[in-house]
């Protein structure tokens, strides 16, 4: 089994800054993309940023120059550095990533996988 599991969020005023973390964990080959998806009260869940294994990012406009996306590939950890946060930043925060179980000579068993969120508040 693999687990995603999520940690860092909290209450922040609005211009603060937030570090998310997403440690993956089980029978796991390889971890290809990675990524931050979030989920605001009454909204569609929507991508954040996103980090290939080789450490090439994506970002949605909004965020791009306050979110900074990584990864620690030895530690199988993705992070998420929030600074000059703001009210609509406020959001259950998801970490998502494609998971190889297996060596492509044992079939590869390539599955996505989700945490179970960390919440973000950020005060006005």
């Amino acid at each position: 089994q693999v687990q995603l599991v999520e940690s860092g969020g909290g209450l922040v005023q609005a211009g603060g800054s937030l570090r998310l973390s997403c440690a993956a964990s089980g029978t796991m080959f390889r971890i290809n993309a990675m990524g931050w998806y979030r989920q605001a009260p009454g909204k569609q869940r929507e991508l954040v940023a996103s980090i290939t294994s080789g450490g090439r990012t994506n970002y949605v406009e909004a965020m791009e120059g306050r979110f900074t996306i990584s990864r620690d590939n030895a530690k199988n950890t993705l992070y998420l550095q929030m600074n000059s946060l703001k009210p609509e930043d406020t959001a259950v925060y998801y970490c998502n990533a494609d998971i190889n179980r297996w060596p492509p000579s044992l079939g590869g068993g390539r599955y996505e996988y989700w945490g179970q969120g960390t919440q973000v508040t950020v005060s006005s």
